[in-house]
């Protein structure tokens, strides 16, 4: 039975660090970064582009579902609503296929020196911390794991996630 990870929480929670992970501990996976499939410049947020990014999501999540090579789909986006979730999942055949939802969290004060160190570093815009700040509570309402990330590594998040 295939395993389908959606891994959401704010920017700079470490949602791309954690799947890049997970994918090399678990068999047989293949990792989606949701912005991949919404990478503009300038990003424009719009009912089109939202509705585009969706079509491209679901439409490489359903060949990597439908592909026999993989045993685990592993997708990373903010989806900070459940309706994202909810909407990612409409599109897809899932079934036979496990469906596991986290969401990773952190202490607005872990969050924040991630923030600050990416923008020193030329990753990220000098808002967004608050951005992502804003968008912490929202987790705690999602149908989801979740995992507080503050006082720990990659590997030890990958084992939590692998052992759902």
């Amino acid at each position: 039975m295939k395993t389908l990870y959606l891994v959401g929480g704010p920017m700079g929670v470490g949602k791309t660090a954690v799947c890049q992970r997970l994918k090399r501990e678990l068999p047989n996976s293949v990792f989606l970064d949701g912005d991949w499939c919404w990478d503009a410049d300038p990003f424009q947020v719009t009912a089109e582009t939202r509705a585009m990014a969706l079509d491209n999501i679901r439409h490489l999540l359903g060949n990597f579902l439908r592909c026999t090579a993989y045993e685990n789909v592993i997708f990373c986006w903010v989806m900070d609503r459940q309706d994202i979730l909810d909407s990612v999942l409409a599109g897809l055949d899932t079934s036979g296929c496990r469906v596991v939802p986290v969401s990773l969290t952190a202490s607005k004060e872990a969050l924040t020196a991630r923030i600050r160190a990416d923008a020193a570093a030329g990753r990220r815009g000098p808002d967004a911390a608050e951005r992502s700040l804003a968008r912490l509570p929202l987790y705690l309402d999602l149908n989801t794991v979740k995992i507080d990330t503050t006082s720990k590594s990659i590997p030890e998040i990958c084992r939590e996630i692998a052992a759902l």
